[in-house]
């Protein structure tokens, strides 16, 4: 079983921190975008009841930009293309405070969307017009209640922190205000300065007033701290739920196995290949058009690169790499391969090394980075 991630790049509102491929929603060809969309599904033709997909991700962009209408469209084309038997084990959606509408949400629980993603970034409002966010705490209060009421109990919510200005205090009301929702799953990601973003600009005019690292890792360790004493275990660096609701499409990712990418921009790894589509808009549509994908690159990843990759994305998950499944996959042991690396990194506290996985220490959380570089030999 594989996973699909579906990429709408248009937005009502772009971003100060924001470097995924999008636009402004205004003036754009919205409606043939979604007719390509299918179309490029439609081409991809490996999707069979042998071979179902067990995740979707509706990402982008702001797939909430679309009009109920426009969802209803793209989402009858991902049931006819991608879901000839369904057996999806998760069929999530990004969404944005403010932008769920009732009729947006009835459109998505009739498709059988079955899990929120709502980018929430913080309960602060000043925080929330410096970062370039439109929405405020009341909104995502609202939007939250608004999908509970359509039937949604499965909601993450992304949180951000080691925002331009943002105190320690600051952040733990943020979490504070998050925990009285019956929310059950929680995304909490560091800000991380992209070029060609807003903020990148600043910084480079000397603009931007970041918190100090060592104020990043105590905002870090507290989300860790607060999350366990509500009862949200770690699963994987950034990510923390309720037991039962993790995120099925992130853990294939972290378990590099193979998802399609479609969309403008969008990323797969099938077969062993890794695609990457083309970004703009109309030079997508063009491609789709033409010949039912718009590959800008693809490259087979090698045995070496795979290893690699096994190593610094499950290194994310809080349990790290399974040696059983690494000698499954690769015919090796891991001590074979990698032992050296481990036993420095154990050495120097950022790893525990068992008889059955090899997994980050509190002090390698800090510093995951660090820790993955190591695993880059080719």
């Amino acid at each position: 079983m594989q996973s699909a991630y579906i990429h709408i790049p248009f937005c009502h509102h772009i971003c100060h921190y924001c470097d995924f491929n999008k636009v402004f929603f205004k003036h754009q060809p919205v409606d043939e975008y979604i007719e390509m969309l299918i179309k490029e599904m439609h081409h991809s033709n490996k999707i069979t009841q042998d071979n179902p997909l067990k995740t979707i991700f509706i990402g982008g962009g702001t797939p909430t930009a679309l009009s109920a209408k426009q969802l209803d469209r793209l989402l009858e084309g991902i049931t006819k293309e991608l879901l000839p038997d369904n057996q999806l084990v998760e069929f999530a959606v990004e969404a944005n405070p403010g932008e769920l509408t009732q009729d947006k949400l009835s459109v998505l629980k009739n498709a059988g969307v079955n899990r929120l993603s709502i980018g929430v970034q913080s309960f602060d409002d000043e925080l929330l017009k410096k970062i370039g966010r439109v929405h405020r705490t009341e909104d995502v209060f609202r939007t939250v209640h608004q999908a509970e009421q359509a039937g949604f109990d499965n909601i993450s919510l992304d949180l951000m922190y080691a925002l331009p200005g943002q105190t320690i205090e600051q952040f733990k009301k943020t979490l504070e205000t998050a925990f009285t929702l019956n929310i059950k799953h929680f995304s909490a990601y560091s800000l991380i300065v992209e070029p060609k973003t807003v903020f990148y600009n600043l910084m480079q005019k000397g603009r931007l007033s970041l918190p100090p690292q060592e104020q990043e890792a105590n905002m870090y360790e507290l989300a860790m701290k607060e999350m366990e004493k509500h009862g949200f275990k770690q699963y994987e660096i950034s990510n923390y739920s309720i037991p039962g609701y993790e995120s099925n499409h992130n853990i294939t990712y972290w378990n590099n196995d193979y998802y399609y990418g479609f969309g403008a921009g969008a990323h797969g790894y099938i077969d062993g290949v890794r695609t990457s589509n083309i970004g703009p808009i109309k030079k997508y549509i063009e491609n789709v058009q033409n010949s039912g994908h718009a590959y800008q690159s693809q490259h087979q990843v090698n045995i070496e690169e795979a290893m690699e990759e096994e190593m610094f994305l499950g290194l994310r998950k809080v349990e790290g790499v399974q040696k059983e499944r690494f000698f499954e996959k690769f015919n090796i042991s891991i001590e074979l391969k990698f032992g050296e690396q481990i036993k420095q990194l154990v050495n120097k506290g950022f790893l525990i090394d068992t008889e059955h996985a090899v997994f980050l220490t509190q002090k390698g959380k800090l510093l995951g980075n660090e820790v993955f570089q190591e695993f880059l030999i080719s």
